[in-house]
């Protein structure tokens, strides 16, 4: 059970295995010297304290001082290169495990919270780098020490060593005992640092609607919780960790009670020497500290373990929408994009979400689709780009099935502007040129002029190069719409996908990024899903969606000249506006 995922997780240090080599020799070279520590005591008090052999006094003390530089020198070139190979597999990890992420579907996220993957990323593969370098370190150099020095222990006296080792295993005992618990322990509490990383990703990110809601105190008592049960989860890590190494220290000396005075009768009478005992000793004493350090790296191992099972459950996940190995790329657009009897939903065991979809858009048409909150509005645009794949009938482009193609020749044709805009973290120019980093300064330019931003742009700080700080919350929402639609007619794709791209604005903005939008909708293919029905007057099709069918299309004035819900939603919007601000048809 531990084995497997160990075994995977040695597999990233496969390309550093020259460098690790030869560490692997420095550190025996630093048992090895260790072991002679151990040697040389015999010497030092049988020849030099007991029989005052000047000749020994003149070279065994610097004897002892070059083993300890050599041994300091080895040590310290040991564990600079395991260093070294310790960052490159925790950054080979994140990079494969980041790769990986970026290839699967929304799906995915829709079922992770944002905090936990970052636990996973961050925490979880910090965890894995521990127990593959660090332990394998300890494991690797504690080993070598143990064999030395049992060595010098059969040497000095094979059967006080019998006696020794059948003793001694019994400090072994605990790190076994305690070593599944914690690994037990710490899947938990990775878990639940993750879901507390989630909590403050999601509190951080919404501090506006917290304080607005007055709900501090609602989220203070639930990251309390959460903290209350990390602490709680990681005493127990501490009381297991803990209790393994004075456990080991009562079985460890009850073992050296019994080897003192075996040892002890045979020196009194005469059977061996002083220093051969002591030599002896010295060695099971030294014996101890590497045995217990097994037990500090056993603990490593196991919470690494438990990080790495949870970082391969991601790896191990496939991406839901694959693109095909003989898949072509996507000539662009010239007839028509077409919904062919689509059916959807989000889970196999789940409700439909969209039956029976049949919709047939000629190339550079404009097509609207509204319906009630829930109706599958959004949903049947996240097929075009391939967030998602129907599991019955299929989407077309120019009768080619979107499946047959290429992702990037596909979604390289399409721009999608939503309601809520993903800003980062960057200037004003490279959030405009994302994906395309190459853009020249004057295209970044235009588009920000066609998309009625440029004005606003100019009288930022410091222009095009202005930091738009976290999702953009430096901006108004007019303006970061604005830039979310420079970005898109850079792009310059002959699809587009509106998706309520106006419905958070007020009236001045919605009207200044409306202008924007006529400028990018005109000569392309577009998808309008319409929060206020104002807007999509002039869309050569709307589409009515009600329980994920299509139950009504036609034009603006055809729909309203006839009893249609349509029309009901356009009466009932008309009428809330004339009382205040409301709208009668909310995302799908």
């Amino acid at each position: 059970m531990v084995l497997t995922p160990y075994r995977r997780m040695l597999g990233y240090v496969r390309p550093y295995v020259p460098r690790l080599g030869f560490a692997m020799l420095l550190m025996i070279g630093v048992s090895a010297l260790t072991g002679a520590v151990a040697f040389l005591v015999k010497p030092v008090l049988d020849d030099i304290f007991i029989r005052r052999d000047g000749a020994r006094l003149a070279y065994v003390p610097f004897l002892v001082l070059a083993i300890y530089l050599v041994r300091a020198l080895f040590e310290f070139s040991h564990i600079y290169l395991m260093s070294g190979v310790g960052q490159r597999v925790v950054r080979d990890i994140r990079q494969h495990l980041y790769n990986h992420m970026q290839s699967l579907s929304l799906s995915f996220y829709l079922r992770h919270p944002a905090g936990v993957l970052m636990s996973r990323v961050m925490n979880d593969v910090a965890l894995m780098q521990s127990a593959i370098t660090d332990a394998a370190t300890g494991l690797i150099k504690d080993v070598f020490t143990v064999l030395f020095l049992v060595g010098v222990v059969f040497y000095r006296d094979w059967k006080m060593a019998i006696v020794a080792l059948v003793v001694f295993p019994m400090a072994i005992w605990p790190i076994a005992r305690f070593g599944r618990r914690l690994r037990r322990t710490s899947t938990r509490t990775q878990e639940v640092m993750g879901a507390l990383s989630s909590h403050l990703q999601e509190t951080i990110s919404g501090a506006k609607l917290v304080k607005s809601f007055g709900a501090e105190g609602y989220e203070v008592d639930r990251f309390t919780v959460r903290n209350q049960e990390l602490f709680r989860l990681s005493m127990k890590v501490a009381k297991v960790q803990a209790v393994t190494s004075p456990l080991s220290d009562v079985f460890g000396g009850l073992g050296a009670a019994a080897v003192i005075y075996y040892g002890g009768y045979n020196v009194v009478n005469g059977y061996t020497t002083p220093g051969n005992f002591f030599s002896f000793i010295t060695a099971l004493f030294m014996l101890y500290a590497p045995v217990k350090g097994l037990s500090r790296i056993n603990n490593i191992i196991q919470q690494g373990v438990a990080a790495g099972v949870r970082v391969f459950e991601v790896i191990d996940t496939l991406p839901e929408v694959r693109e095909k190995e003989d898949a072509v790329p996507l000539p662009p657009v010239r007839r028509e994009i077409a919904f062919d009897r689509v059916a959807f939903r989000y889970a196999p065991d789940g409700e439909p979400v969209l039956q029976d979809v049949d919709v047939r858009v000629p190339a550079g048409t404009m097509v609207a689709i509204v319906g009630s909150s829930g109706a599958g509005k959004t949903t049947l645009v996240d097929l075009l780009p391939r967030f998602y794949d129907p599991q019955g009938g299929a989407v077309r482009i120019d009768g080619v099935d979107i499946r047959n193609v290429t992702l990037s020749s596909l979604r390289g044709q399409i721009a999608i502007v939503g309601q809520h805009t993903v800003l980062f973290n960057d200037t004003v120019r490279n959030n405009i040129a994302y994906g395309m980093p190459d853009a020249p300064m004057e295209k970044i330019i235009e588009a920000a002029r066609r998309a009625n931003a440029h004005g606003f742009i100019e009288r930022m700080q410091n222009g095009y190069d202005t930091a738009v700080g976290e999702q953009g919350l430096s901006l108004s929402g007019g303006e970061r719409q604005r830039l979310a639609i420079a970005r898109a007619i850079l792009k310059n794709a002959p699809v587009l996908i509106l998706d309520e791209a106006t419905s958070a604005l007020d009236t001045e903005s919605e009207r200044v990024v409306q202008e924007a939008l006529d400028t990018l909708m005109k000569g392309r293919t577009t998808f309008v899903i319409a929060h206020r029905l104002s807007t999509v007057r002039n869309a050569d099709v709307i589409l009515v969606i009600e329980g994920g069918r299509i139950v009504e299309r036609g034009r603006h004035d055809e729909l309203l000249s006839r009893d249609s819900r349509y029309r009901a939603f356009y009466m009932k919007q008309f009428e809330e506006r004339k009382a205040g601000p409301g709208s009668a048809a909310g995302r799908g």
